[in-house]
């Protein structure tokens, strides 16, 4: 007898241990180019390995999202074991991999409720752990990807951008801007949007300001809100993310606080030094 579903995500997620030890968890990872090397993400670089292949690259790294082909090989093997999938993807505004995928589960007849998550890292693997409770209620995979769907507008996320440099090697920034930012040491904050965008939302003139600015936000959603979980995210900068558990801790004492490192795929674009809070609003 098959089981019900398979939990399908793709290595933009923030992938706990947990997720790597449970049996119906599957993660497809994305690639990174370097010139003409293909490696990868997660699997054929440590994060040092990484962060030194950034700094030494002479021009700017790619990802590129899993072929159909990879996920339809994937879906031949899952539909032996499992009535359909449940599939959380990076938004679709920044990367076609949901389009792979729903194409590779065409291509191999098998059923898939794929979830645009409009987001990235813990914006996945929050909604993940939500559809695990929505799994314990009983209720059935086309449902809980219907709940999934409507609880992307809850994700909260705010993104110290780290590095400059990489923002302007991948041509997300000017030469002027990085000059002047260079200069007068703005720290942009980025945002995914609801609509699953990567948004400026504010320049910040110090890191200590800018992780104040954080901090403010994370304070307002946990005394509106009663938000008391949150993931502090980072790019190679460990203790600057612990100091930042320490932070919100002494807004919100009892809080659950995660701290990960940002996928590789995320960290050729974000860049080392990288620093996110993020968190969900709980469900209306």
């Amino acid at each position: 007898m098959k089981k019900p579903f398979a939990w399908i995500l793709d290595s933009t997620a923030y992938v706990t241990e947990e997720f790597k030890a449970h049996p119906d968890v599957y993660v497809v990872p994305l690639n990174l180019h370097f010139g003409l090397e293909e490696f990868v993400d997660g699997v054929d670089l440590s994060n040092e390995q990484l962060y030194q292949r950034i700094k030494a690259a002479p021009e700017f790294p790619k990802t590129s999202q899993p072929s159909a082909g990879r996920f339809a090989e994937l879906y031949e093997k899952l539909k032996e074991e499992y009535e359909c999938g449940i599939a959380i993807h990076a938004s679709a505004k920044l990367s076609g991999t949901i389009a792979s995928s729903v194409s590779g589960a065409q291509m191999s007849n098998f059923k898939l409720y794929a979830v645009d998550s409009m987001a990235l890292s813990y914006g996945l693997s929050g909604l993940l752990e939500r559809g695990f409770e929505l799994a314990k209620q009983g209720l059935e995979a086309e449902a809980i990807a219907l709940k999934l769907e409507a609880e992307t507008k809850n994700f909260r996320n705010y993104i110290l951008i780290g590095n400059l440099t990489q923002l302007y090697k991948g041509g997300r920034m000017s030469g002027a801007q990085y000059y002047i930012g260079s200069l007068l040491q703005v720290k942009p904050i980025v945002q995914l949007t609801p609509e699953g965008e990567l948004a400026p939302i504010d320049k910040v003139r110090s890191h200590k300001k800018a992780v104040q600015y954080l901090l403010n936000h994370a304070k307002k959603d946990h005394e509106e809100h009663g938000v008391n979980t949150f993931q502090v995210i980072h790019a190679n900068i460990p203790a600057e993310a612990e100091s930042l558990k320490q932070e919100v801790l002494k807004i919100a004492p009892e809080a659950d606080i995660l701290i990960g490192d940002i996928s590789s795929s995320l960290a050729v674009h974000a860049g080392e030094g990288t620093l996110a809070l993020m968190w969900r609003k709980p469900p209306q």
